[in-house]
C-alpha cells in the first residue's frame, strides 16, 4: 500500500461520514423507520423513534468530528494522531453500540456496532501502515 492509497481512503471515508451525517440529520425519522422495517421483518424488536433533536444534534456533531479527523488524515498523512482519534471514537462507538445491543437487541444497534467496528479496523490497519507499526 502507498501513502495515496492512505489518502485515498481517508478522503474515501470524510465523504461517506459526511454524507451519513447529513442523512442523519436531515432524515433521522426516516431513518429509524427504515430500520424498525428492516427490524420487524427479522423478527427484532424496533428502536424507540423521538423526536429529540437534542440526541440529532449529538449525532450531527459525531459525524462532523469523524468527518474532519479523516480529512485532517487525508491532508496531514505524517500526523499521527488523527487516525488515533478516529479509531478511539469508532471503536468507541461500536462499543457502546453492542453494548446497547444486548440489552436491546435492535437492528440500528448491531448495524452500527458492526460498521463502526470494522471502520475502527480500517483504520488502525492504515495506521500501522502509515506509521509501520509492527507490535
Amino acid at each position: 500500500m502507498t501513502i495515496k492509497i492512505y489518502r485515498l481512503i481517508s478522503l474515501s471515508m470524510t465523504i461517506v461520514f459526511a454524507i451519513v451525517g447529513v442523512v442523519f440529520v436531515l432524515f433521522s425519522s426516516k431513518v429509524f423507520s427504515m430500520f424498525n422495517n428492516m427490524s420487524a421483518y427479522l423478527g427484532m424488536k424496533p428502536t424507540l423513534i423521538g423526536n429529540d433533536l437534542f440526541f440529532v444534534g449529538l449525532a450531527g456533531a459525531y459525524m462532523y468530528l469523524v468527518s474532519l479527523l479523516a480529512f485532517l488524515m487525508f491532508h496531514h498523512p505524517e500526523n499521527r494522531f488523527f487516525p488515533l482519534l478516529l479509531l478511539n471514537g469508532k471503536f468507541v462507538s461500536s462499543g457502546i453500540s453492542i453494548l446497547f445491543f444486548v440489552f436491546s437487541p435492535t437492528l440500528i444497534y448491531l448495524v452500527n456496532g458492526i460498521v463502526d467496528g470494522l471502520i475502527g479496523a480500517l483504520v488502525v490497519y492504515l495506521y500501522r501502515f502509515a506509521y509501520r507499526v509492527d507490535r
